[in-house]
């Protein structure tokens, strides 16, 4: 690849990216399919999804010095990261992974402020018994006890026969199609991991996830199944 140091010709190159510039030193004798590589560890845009201009579409198995690239030379970078693309529309399935991923990388949730708030109430005098190292199918009573994330009292309904999620407060009951909801994540709460905190997402970005805390583990599995729609008629 176009490393420094390797005693060949280096020339200088501001790479655009959705805003962000880079300035890298990159070899004359790389091609465009390395210099993808390179762009790709800047910006984590993988090579498949990268659209490199240098005057016109840089063409990948020609070296910067054939398609005559010059020191300061800018290389406009055009595409969207898996991420960006997820949250536009994915299958559920990859967008779960991702999730997944992104969350491996974080804090556990309930140590985040948001969450600690809510958490250092305390479980719910009226929370349902959880029941540890077992599944179970959805209860035919809504869920119950529960807090969401302002501290307010919150319960689950599933309408399988309308295919809605009913989440209900005190003051109002919002009706989601299941279809509606994009992703579900849950985690357990440290100390209590029979409890699992658990968030909805109704839009592409994280401010979109209504959070519920204090869900009983034995229902995590069966409550991500239908809302993602992997439920069966029993």
């Amino acid at each position: 690849g176009g490393d420094e140091g390797s005693g060949r010709e280096l020339v200088e190159l501001k790479v655009i990216w959705n805003k962000n510039k880079y300035d890298v030193k990159f070899c004359l004798d790389s091609t465009g399919a390395e210099l993808k590589q390179k762009i790709h560890s800047l910006t984590g845009l993988p090579p498949a999804m990268q659209k490199v201009m240098f005057k016109g579409l840089l063409p990948e198995e020609k070296t910067l010095r054939e398609i005559k690239v010059t020191n300061g030379a800018k290389i406009m970078v055009v595409g969207s990261t898996i991420n960006d693309v997820l949250a536009v529309n994915t299958p559920k399935e990859a967008a779960q992974q991702e999730v997944k991923a992104e969350e491996n990388k974080k804090e556990p949730l309930c140590r985040q402020k948001q969450h600690r708030k809510v958490l250092d109430k305390g479980k719910p005098d009226d929370v349902m018994p959880s029941v540890k190292g077992v599944q179970e199918r959805l209860p035919t009573v809504p869920l119950s006890g529960m807090y969401n994330k302002s501290g307010g009292k919150v319960r689950l309904t599933f309408k399988l026969e309308q295919d809605q999620l009913w989440i209900g407060t005190k003051e109002r009951t919002e009706k989601l199609p299941m279809g509606s909801i994009k992703n579900v994540v849950s985690e357990p709460i440290e100390g209590h991991e029979d409890y699992h905190m658990m968030a909805f997402q109704l839009g592409p970005t994280e401010a979109s996830y209504y959070w519920v805390y204090w869900v009983p583990t034995q229902y995590v599995d069966a409550i991500k199944d239908t809302v993602l729609g992997k439920w069966q008629y029993f």
